[in-house]
């Protein structure tokens, strides 16, 4: 199943390509100064009905030496059948564009980032014919960034390490610095890494604090579009629900009128972002979304709702 993690960790090279020259610097396989990068198609669907789709694909024509095809998978856990996948993908793409392609394996954890550098042996077992060699980006090659200085130098890379390091040891330090870089960078690059961190962060303990931090070091003054739908809504959820909780005069009431306070708050944040990007909804899905009481639902919605363009997608995504 795509999940908001395994997204981000890839698609931030298709929006930021210059953070390919850092983490192949990482990898022990320098790259020139200048690259020309083009996002390619990532379906390798063959004619038989069997969709396989690689994460990202990026066509490299470098200042020295030839082009090349980077396929770049997000991989968060082991699995037995991904020798056989990847190996087919750079088989299909080398085949399709009569070019070389290599593989790059984003990893969050140290585990299966060490699984993933293979090497992976495919073949008779007396007579492996294919060696598949990944070059593997996870915790244990990319290092954490708790410089603030050091973080707003190279923005994209501060943030490609807290996405590797979400399932593994980040501390308030290195969101601290994050959050710091992005404070004094021009708000729609700002914008852009927080969304790409809230997706990373999704189903961590980390996620609170990242939005906590942002809240402190981020929001104020910057007038964003995130700026307004995340402060506006928990405005209104906080002011209803203590209005509510005060009218019941009891400590019970604080609390359900503070819950309930949240849910509208989240309900009329989501709301405005719909507005604001121009997803059209239809009265029965307004419905839906104002008779929501769960604060989680709501909060999963309002991470759909700040990439996708349909809101079959934010309610109701397809199922893989």
């Amino acid at each position: 199943m795509v999940t908001s993690p395994h997204e981000a960790s890839h698609r931030i090279f298709q929006d930021r390509p210059e953070l390919l020259g850092p983490v192949f610097r990482m990898l022990g396989v320098p790259l020139p100064p200048k690259l020309a990068v083009d996002v390619l198609n990532s379906d390798v669907t063959e004619m038989r009905p069997v969709e396989r789709r690689i994460d990202s694909v990026l066509h490299i024509t470098p200042s020295e030496g030839k082009p090349f095809l980077l396929a770049i998978e997000a991989q968060g856990r082991k699995s037995a059948e991904k020798a056989a996948s990847w190996t087919y993908y750079l088989g299909y793409l080398t085949a399709k564009y009569q070019c070389p392609a290599n593989l790059l394996v984003v990893c969050a954890d140290a585990p299966t980032a060490h699984w993933a550098e293979g090497p992976f042996e495919l073949g008779g077992a007396n007579w492996p014919s294919l060696t598949l060699r990944p070059l593997v980006a996870g915790p244990h090659n990319i290092p954490l960034i708790t410089d603030p200085a050091e973080a707003a130098d190279d923005i994209a890379l501060a943030v490609f390490s807290v996405l590797t390091h979400a399932g593994h040891k980040l501390t308030h330090e290195t969101l601290r610095a994050l959050g710091a870089a992005l404070r004094k960078a021009d708000p729609r690059s700002s914008e852009y890494f927080f969304d790409i961190v809230n997706m990373g962060l999704a189903g961590t303990s980390h996620r609170a604090l990242w939005e906590d931090i942002m809240r402190a070091s981020y929001f104020p003054g910057s007038g964003t579009l995130l700026e307004r739908t995340f402060l506006e809504g928990e405005a209104e959820g906080q002011a209803k629900g203590k209005a509510e909780g005060k009218a019941e005069g009891k400590a019970e009431g604080m609390a359900e009128g503070m819950a309930e306070g949240m849910a509208e708050g989240r309900i009329s944040a989501l709301l405005r972002l719909l507005a604001a990007r121009g997803i059209p909804f239809a009265e029965a899905a307004e419905a839906r979304i104002r008779a929501c009481t769960d604060t989680d639902t709501l909060d999963v919605w309002f991470d759909r709702a700040l990439t996708v363009r349909t809101i079959a997608e934010v309610l109701d995504p397809p199922v893989g």
